[in-house]
């Protein structure tokens, strides 16, 4: 199956840039924007710091004009791109799940190999899988631990099975019975004690098992060396468990990120370019290529970056036929930030009925948490793009446009959308009283 951006045919037909010459870094945590445009609102105007971080290497990226860049329009809603968000809390950082083993051999002949594992299934053997619901380890797979060395032992079949249960103590106690001799009982561990899943938060702790894994010589840990250099990246960013630094944050993604390759942590790629579109690290050549990688990887959340870029020429060259293709095929798949772009396409455009039907689905569930767990977004961003859809669904109850007038349900949703999200209700507010919108 080809990857979501490999659909995007127009996306393909542009090219995607390779970013720019490596700058001087400011280090810190989310600031204020810099971005000074028009129609930003109360974002400031001081000129951003930029990123010293190297280029990727590797894959030559094809050459693209770099024409119509100078005058990008405006989102009415001021939403942008995942990262700039100013002073707001630009990502809600999850660590990576458990990455699967890999099989002792090639697949037979004809067999398809086995998919990436999906949002919720961290488990690394399909023997914790199969008996998710049970609640004990099942007879048959304790013997295939007795039988073949290879498999997973016993301990961490049942913990990972509490794991992905919920039942994070009973999993704690499992993984801990093994976890000086198996790499992948060292990575729950130390998800768990810097998330505090089952027991104290203790960051420091977590920080020193992802250390082990990533300096480890040995074969077994070689798996899992992307995904704790990339929680590890998360743990400077945030200044737990370590020192804040953003400069280190972004090496270690860098490192994680393995110049897109699609066996390296995918989250980290998706996380760079949300990383580059902030004003502290602002330079969107950057954004688009790992969005890109991404994407490419399968990355729901870079898909609908990818079409806000395109859309607003931001990091490439405005291809509004390219970033529909993208935003609508992540917003098919459940991505409620692209949705909540779409909404504004239309509404803008005035396609009142697309804008009405998409915004009804993006606003259906309140569990902004649920929902970006099943995507695998941030929840800020799921957030964002429902408060969007509502405040169009509001305006086109309030005027009639593409549905029957209800001031009543008007009302609901204007209320819905301050809730989720302030500060776009505010720009949209302002944009409908200045007659933008």
């Amino acid at each position: 199956m080809p990857s979501l951006h490999s659909q995007c045919s127009s996306c393909l037909a542009r090219g995607r840039g390779t970013p720019g010459p490596a700058m001087e870094q400011s280090c810190g945590g989310p600031g204020p924007s810099g971005r000074g445009r028009s129609g930003a609102g109360s974002r400031s105007s001081s000129a951003p710091a930029v990123a010293a971080a190297a280029l990727p290497r590797g894959r030559a990226r094809p050459g693209r004009a770099r024409t119509a860049l100078e005058v990008r329009p405006e989102p009415p809603s001021g939403a942008g791109l995942p990262g700039e968000l100013g002073r707001r809390c630009w990502m809600a950082l999850r660590c990576e799940p458990l990455p699967q083993e890999p099989l002792p051999q090639e697949p037979a002949a004809g067999t398809a190999p086995p998919g990436p594992a999906q949002p919720g299934q961290a488990g690394s053997s399909p023997l914790c899988l199969e008996s998710r619901s049970s609640g004990t380890v099942p007879a048959k797979a304790k013997e295939s631990v007795m039988r073949r060395d290879e498999d997973p032992p016993a301990p961490f079949l049942l913990g990972q099975q509490y794991y992905e249960q919920g039942l994070y103590k009973e999993a704690l106690k499992q993984f801990e019975k093994i976890k000086d001799t198996y790499f992948q009982a060292m990575y729950q561990l130390g998800v768990m004690y810097y998330d505090g899943l089952g027991t104290k938060k203790d960051p420091a702790r977590g920080v020193e098992y992802m250390n082990k894994i990533l300096n480890s010589d040995s074969p077994e840990a070689k798996h899992l060396k992307f995904a704790a250099a990339y929680n590890l990246g998360r743990a400077y960013y945030e200044g737990c468990g370590v020192k804040h630094s953003t400069e280190e944050a972004e090496r270690l993604w860098l490192t994680a990120a393995d110049d897109g390759n699609p066996k390296a942590s995918i989250k980290a790629q998706s996380t760079l370019g949300m990383l580059y579109s902030m004003p502290i690290l602002k330079d969107l050549e950057k954004a688009f290529f790992w969005h890109s990688e991404a994407c490419d990887n399968g990355n729901l959340e870079s898909q609908g970056a990818l079409g806000i870029m395109y859309l607003y020429g931001q990091g490439t060259c405005q291809n509004t036929k390219a970033a529909l293709e993208c935003l609508r095929k992540a917003a098919e798949l459940g991505n409620t930030y692209a949705q909540g772009h779409l909404v504004e396409y239309y509404y803008t455009r005035k396609f009142y009925s697309k804008a009405v039907a998409l915004a009804k689905r993006a606003t259906e569930n309140d569990d902004i948490d649920m929902l970006a767990k099943i995507t695998d977004c941030h929840p800020t961003y799921v957030a964002q793009g429902a408060a969007m859809a509502a405040f169009y669904l509001a305006r086109c109850l309030q005027l009639g446009q593409g549905i029957k007038k209800n001031e009543h349900a008007a009302e609901t949703y204007y209320a819905k959308a301050c809730q989720l999200d302030p500060a776009v209700s505010s720009h949209l507010e302002s944009a409908a009283n200045l007659g933008r919108i």
